[in-house]
């Protein structure tokens, strides 16, 4: 029963967050700082918010922010995803993603296996080619730092969103 109340919820959060965001269309996100006050609940951002990630709205549900952290050969950035927010399912060609947890609770899925959670403190390294998703955990703030060896020839490649069902069960 109460995973049907909660999954009830989730889809009515959902459809709001869609009706929000439609009718949004022709306002702003919210300001970094704004975002970084949000984050008080997970003890605050430990790495700058940054900049709108107007780049990939069309990857990602809702709200998300990059900031680069390093300038050298190895790009570092922190991703912070507002309130849910999450990516499509994707796949890196010719290099791996390294994600390192560091504020909120997140999950990420490599195709055919289960969501895994992560927490401020975790990390996983997703190969090169393989299927995955991550991002907030449902109504929650997350930020994560993402690692990528620059390789010559190397692209993210987008597919479908993660079905709301299944992101709408994880607590």
């Amino acid at each position: 029963m109460w995973k049907t109340v909660a999954m009830a919820a989730c889809a009515a959060m959902l459809s709001l967050n869609s009706m929000v965001f439609a009718a949004a269309t022709d306002s702003k996100p919210p300001e970094p700082t704004q975002v970084a006050a949000m984050l008080q609940h997970t003890q605050g951002a430990v790495f700058p918010v940054g900049t709108y990630n107007a780049r990939n709205t069309a990857h990602f549900t809702g709200d998300s922010y990059v900031a680069p952290l390093t300038d050298g050969r190895v790009p570092v950035v922190n991703v912070t995803f507002v309130h849910g927010a999450h990516t499509y399912w994707h796949m890196h060609h010719h290099t791996s993603q390294t994600l390192l947890a560091v504020s909120g609770k997140g999950y990420y899925q490599i195709e055919g296996q289960a969501p895994q959670v992560l927490l401020p403190g975790h990390s996983v390294t997703i190969p090169a080619g393989v299927r995955h998703w991550h991002g907030a955990a449902p109504g929650y703030m997350f930020q994560h730092i993402a690692v990528m060896e620059p390789v010559q020839g190397a692209w993210t490649e987008w597919f479908e969103p993660v079905d709301n069902q299944l992101f709408c069960s994880l607590s």
